[in-house]
Formats: C-alpha cells, structure tokens, sequence
C-alpha cells in the first residue's frame, strides 16, 4: 500500500481527509497556502469547527503523522482540495486548480496517483493533465483522477468514510487504481466512472438540491402572499407517501450548492433552463428576505418614532457549523448594516468578524425591537421572544 499523502489545500474538505488518512496510518504532508493555517494545524488545533476534528488533527500531529507545510513534497499519493469559486458573472475560476496542480509538478514522480477532490467544471481533471504535461512531466506514467467530496458540513468526519465515493479515472488504469486508494478507508461503496462523469455527477447532486429547494423557497414566498403558514403547508403536502418537500429558508449558501450549479449553466447554457431558473429563485429569495426584514423595520420606525433594533440570528450557511462560504444569512446581515439599519450579528460558532461585532444570542434577543431568525442554530431553539416583531425565514419557531 502506498504511504505518503500529500494533500494540498487544509480547508473544510482538505483537513479532515488529511486527518482521517493520518489516523488511518497514512504518512501526511499538508499544504496550505495560509501560513496561519500550517502553523495552527502543526500545533494539533484547528481552524475551523466541524465536530471531531479537533480530535483526529491532535492525535495526526501527536502521533507524527500529520504534518502542514507552504510547500509540497514528495509522496506516493497527492490529493487536491482546493477552492473552486467563480468570477463575476458567474464563470468558473479554476486558479486554485491550476496553481495547486503546478506547485506538485516539482514532486511527481513515475506510478503516483494525482487526485482532483475539488468540486470542479467538466473537464478539469483533464485540465490538470495537461497543466502537468505544459509543466514538463511525462503524464503517462501517473494515474489521474476525479473524486469528489460528498460530505455534510457537522457530520464530515463521519462521512467522509460511511459514503459511497464515485471516481473517475483519466484511464480505466488510474480508475482502478485511485479505487483501491479509497477501498482502504471508505466503508460505502467506491463507484468507478470515467473522469468527466464523476465531475458532472457531484454538479448533479448539488444542482438536484438546488431545484428542490427553489421550489420550497418559491413556495414560501407564495404562501406569504396567500397568508398561509408555510411550514403547515409542506407538513401536509409531505403525507402523500411520493411527496417530499423541503423546508425553504432565507436562500442557499454554501461552496457548493450555491455555486456548482453555475458551472452547469455556463457550460450548457440555454440548455440548462430548470438548473438556472432555480439559481435565479434562490437567489432571489435572499433579496426578498431582506426587504420583508426592512419593511419591518420601517413600519416600526413610523410606529414607534424611533429605528428599530434588528437582532440577525445566524451568520453562516447552515445550522450548527462556522462555515460563512456564500451565506445569505451573513448577506442579509452585511447589506442592511450597509443601509444603515441597527443591527445586532449573532453567530454562536465564531468569535468575531471583520464586518460586525459578534452579539450574544441572549443579548441579542433582549435588545432587540425585531428578532430574524435566519439560520436554525441550536441555541435558538426554544429562545424567548417575549414581545418582540419575530421574523421566521428558516422554521425554528415550528
């Protein structure tokens, strides 16, 4: 079995799957471009919250088995897990790809495995065989291949070995062998395709999640105009044994829900009518929100004869985690401070921020003329409102 790993990028994806190895009797070098970053991780902490992980990264670094570095090195098996977000205008920024891909060209050698685990447009683990060969190193002899992550932001640790894995080979070679690579510490089934297949097959499962939950948030905003409660709605609709709809909220946020659809779209074009329309809905939902929050607020300023106190509870893209990538919460919060609007930021899972002073949630709710729940963080279930205006986007009075 091959060794040394090198996993370049230690981020929300990059970290874990370094821990997991390394405790797994992996030999890991990691990179990571924020020295910060290395430095934390080669003291066994982390830099991000995910449960576990502070766990597995203290007993990779204790045992020596994990260790950060700026720079690759060489190994029998590299692993790159690097941001792919997009231009203006929702293009495809592959940089990171590219530049990770260049910076391991130096440390390559003859039977590697080479792993693209970025979510990534069509074609870019052909983009990163080709980066190689323009980078002078005989592709031949390695065996490049796609697998995306698959993983949930709060149970990562755990699937990132109970999920079936799909990999995607440049050749049914570096298919075959890139499998047995995750055979060693994937329980769910690892799926062979070709590489192309395994890119668009992790666009397809996030861009499916989008279209469901367009429909929930079209919905939503549907039934405010009808005064009917949304969240009775879908319970009763969800008893018909072929229903499932899912719970709306104030947008979609995220690396990849809310991105990888656009790689779709920019691709295919006038051709991916559905995929693009609810990107365009779930967007859209985010500047709804924020207007149904400052009509709100006027109607209280006109009432009361001074502006309201707008508590904004939850900054990140989802319940329980740190991660902020694409947030609507943290836009909805960011674009009425910019209006000048007084706003209290809640987020129990991060310290500070560089746009807002951290509010306690407690704190938050007493000082508050108007409570907007907009992520369904646990320590807001069962939180008093007393008298307050409560605006519900993601269902956590229900």
């Amino acid at each position: 079995m091959n060794k040394k790993v090198c996993v370049v990028g230690l981020g929300y994806i990059g970290l874990p799957t370094a821990a997991l190895l390394a405790n797994r009797g992996y030999e890991i070098h990691g990179v990571d471009v924020v020295e910060s970053t290395v430095e934390t991780i080669n003291e066994g902490n982390i830099h991000i919250v995910e449960p576990d992980l502070d766990t597995f990264v203290r007993a990779a670094v204790n045992s020596g088995m994990l260790k950060a570095s700026l720079q690759p090195d060489y190994a029998d098996i590299f692993i790159i897990a690097v941001p792919t977000p997009f231009h203006d205008g929702f293009v495809p920024n592959v940089d990171y790809v590219v530049s990770a891909t260049k910076a391991i060209s130096s440390y390559v050698k003859d039977g590697n495995i080479v792993i693209l685990e970025s979510t990534s447009p069509v074609g870019t683990t052909e983009l990163v065989e080709s980066t190689l060969k323009e980078e002078g190193i005989d592709t031949s002899s390695l065996f490049i291949s796609h697998c995306p992550e698959r993983v949930l932001p709060g149970y990562i640790m755990r699937e990132l070995v109970e999920n079936d894995r799909i990999v995607g080979g440049i050749t049914e070679e570096a298919t075959k062998k890139t499998v047995e690579f995750y055979q060693t510490f994937v329980q769910g089934e690892v799926l062979s395709t070709d590489a192309r297949t395994a890119e668009m097959a992790k666009l397809t499962e996030n861009s499916f999640r989008d279209t469901n939950i367009a429909f929930a948030n079209e919905l939503s905003i549907l039934c405010d105009k009808f005064n009917i409660d949304v969240w009775e709605l879908i319970s009763l609709a969800n008893r018909h044994p072929r229903v499932n709809v899912l719970q709306p909220g104030a947008g979609v946020g995220g690396h990849c829900i809310a991105v990888d659809p656009w790689f779709i779209v920019h691709a295919g074009g006038d051709d991916a009518k559905i995929i693009k329309t609810a990107r365009e809905i779930n967007t859209y939902k985010t500047e709804w929100s924020i207007e149904k929050i400052k009509n709100a607020a006027l109607t209280f300023e006109n009432e009361n004869g001074k502006k309201a106190t707008v508590a904004c509870m939850g900054l990140a893209f989802k319940p329980d985690i740190d991660d902020l990538r694409e947030s609507p919460a943290l836009y909805i919060t960011k674009t009425l401070k910019d209006e000048n609007f007084n706003v209290l930021a809640v987020e129990p899972n991060i310290k500070d921020h560089d746009d807002f002073e951290i509010v306690a949630y407690d704190e938050a709710s007493e000082k508050a003329d108007i409570i907007v729940y907009l992520v369904a963080h646990k320590e807001f279930k069962g939180l008093k409102n007393l008298d307050k205006k409560v605006i519900d986007f993601c269902g956590i009075l229900k």
